[in-house]
């Protein structure tokens, strides 16, 4: 990999907490930041295509998640996105050719001290260097097919969908 363009759509990963409403908004893009102060060895961009709740994503937020991906002259992309429909738009993107797309995400904000962000991000970054041109998801220390993955919202983690 010479190159990594990240592309963010919003989610989780970069909430932020605003004490006075009581709420969670979607903030800058972490992963720039995350990865600067990491040290990593390698060049990457970092493009915000839209701050959404994975809730709120539709169909055309899709199109343009997809659209994006085409449009990028590197290879390998990695693209944070909120978890609830992180498998909707992965398969969303089935069919993609000659790019390395892994899909990733944080179950709590990468802000906050407990967060799996970090991990997920490292994981990401090892998966779409090693892995051949296709769409993944990587979670929970795992790299998944999109076709054969699920959110389980009670136990708060994917795992295969059966």
């Amino acid at each position: 990999m010479q190159h990594l363009t990240i592309l963010t759509t919003g989610g989780t990963i970069d909430k932020i907490y605003f004490d006075d409403k009581s709420t969670f908004q979607i903030g800058e893009p972490q992963i720039g930041q995350i990865l600067t102060s990491l040290g990593v060895n390698f060049t990457f961009d970092v493009q915000s295509l839209m701050r959404k709740d994975s809730l709120h994503m539709d169909a055309a937020d899709r199109a343009a998640i997809r659209q994006a991906i085409e449009a990028q002259p590197h290879r390998h992309v990695l693209v944070t996105h909120g978890t609830d429909t992180m498998v909707d738009t992965a398969r969303a993107l089935s069919g993609l050719a000659g790019k390395v797309v892994v899909l990733t995400g944080a179950l709590n904000p990468a802000l906050f001290n407990q967060s799996d962000a970090v991990f997920n991000i490292g994981c990401a970054v090892g998966a779409v260097q090693t892995l051949p041109d296709g769409i993944y998801i990587a979670m929970n220390g795992r790299i998944w097919n999109p076709a054969q993955v699920r959110k389980n919202r009670e136990a708060n983690r994917f795992e295969t969908d059966q």
